[in-house]
């Protein structure tokens, strides 16, 4: 496992406190893991998506990851409509392993309320937190 001053934790995405990440795209918005959860979960094996189309509200249980250590649900950091799912993930789950800000993004949500971003953490403040609860 990672130190805490080893994890990439990029300032172009919001923080939610359950690990998810997200990050604005003129207006949309997509989502994944942040670098600590894959970190902490070990090799990914399987991810469970919502389908285009779907609604949730901010911090809705959308999507299932599955580990060879764990299962963890993951919770949507803003409300919104999903328009796009990663269905590279279905073929690859490790992409959340090698570049969960990238390739192993989950979704992509039309917003209802951009505002919902300012009540994530910024990358300092998550960093923050998670030196505080090592």
């Amino acid at each position: 496992m990672k130190e805490i001053s080893e994890l990439i934790l990029p300032d172009d995405v919001r923080y939610a406190e359950d690990h998810e990440w997200a990050r604005r795209e003129d207006d949309t918005i997509r989502v994944g893991l942040d670098d600590y959860a894959q970190d902490q979960l070990g090799d990914i094996v399987f991810v469970e998506l919502p389908q285009v189309g779907d609604t949730f509200k901010q911090g809705d249980e959308f999507a299932t990851v599955e580990s060879v250590k764990a299962v963890c649900e993951c919770y949507l950091p803003v409300s919104g409509k999903i328009i796009a799912v990663n269905t590279a993930l279905e073929e690859s789950p490790e992409l959340v392993n090698t570049g969960p800000y990238g390739d192993g993004w989950f979704v992509v949500v039309n917003p209802g309320d951009l505002s919902e971003l300012d009540t994530l953490m910024t990358n300092t403040a998550c960093l923050e937190k998670l030196k505080g609860a090592a």
